[in-house]
């Protein structure tokens, strides 16, 4: 795979961290507008009752378009602590939560201001986990139409749309699986509380 062109992402999903691990080169966007209701604040894990979305509050836009790198962290409802306390009801039972959770809980502690920033950190300290080192950098301007030599994967990755399933990797096993069946997609914490070192090989391969 060649260049892809990708936006921010809170925890993002499977799929997107299967093209950090494929790609030749990733560009992860910094100039855009940002969109509500994406996973550029959003993410989905399995829970008790079924698949559940965490979304990041953000202070209120400010009239007129609003660059990524601008939109600001709200700490409305005390958001870090409610995610941290489902990710752990969520997962507290997978193999390999105790192995990774002293290397995420302190996102969930330390205040950021920006949500690039912090979904970034997230991002860089996922890839450190999974033993991904994707050639990557950030762009320099807004890109706009198709290049030849970039895949736009922009809002093909996105919570409202058809998931890609040439990127999703075979099944594996999940906390709630005899209950829901497999659910796949869900946020690469899913897979790497699941499947522990393994997880890089899912992303790799296609199974």
């Amino acid at each position: 795979m060649s260049v892809v062109l990708l936006s921010t992402a809170y925890l993002a999903p499977v799929s997107y961290y299967v093209l950090l691990a494929r790609a030749g080169k990733v560009v992860i966007e910094q100039h855009e507008n940002y969109q509500k209701q994406s996973y550029r604040n959003r993410c989905l894990i399995a829970a008790a009752n079924g698949p559940m979305v965490l979304s990041i509050p953000v202070k209120k836009n400010l009239p007129g378009k609003n660059s990524i790198r601008d939109i600001q962290l709200s700490g409305h409802g005390n958001w870090q602590h409610m995610h941290w306390n489902s990710l752990v009801s969520a997962y507290a039972s997978s193999p390999y939560f105790a192995f990774y959770r002293d290397d995420i809980h302190p996102f969930y502690e330390k205040k950021y201001k920006y949500l690039f920033d912090f979904n970034e950190a997230l991002r860089e300290e996922i890839c450190a986990l999974l033993n991904l080192e994707p050639r990557l950098e950030y762009s320099k301007s807004y890109t706009t139409g198709p290049e030849t030599e970039i895949l736009d994967y922009r809002e093909l990755i996105h919570p409202k749309k058809q998931r890609l399933e040439e990127l999703l990797p075979g099944p594996y096993v999940q906390v709630f699986d005899r209950k829901f069946g497999f659910l796949p997609d869900l946020s690469v914490l899913d897979l790497l509380f699941n499947t522990g070192p393994e997880a890089c090989l899912f992303l790799m391969h296609k199974q």
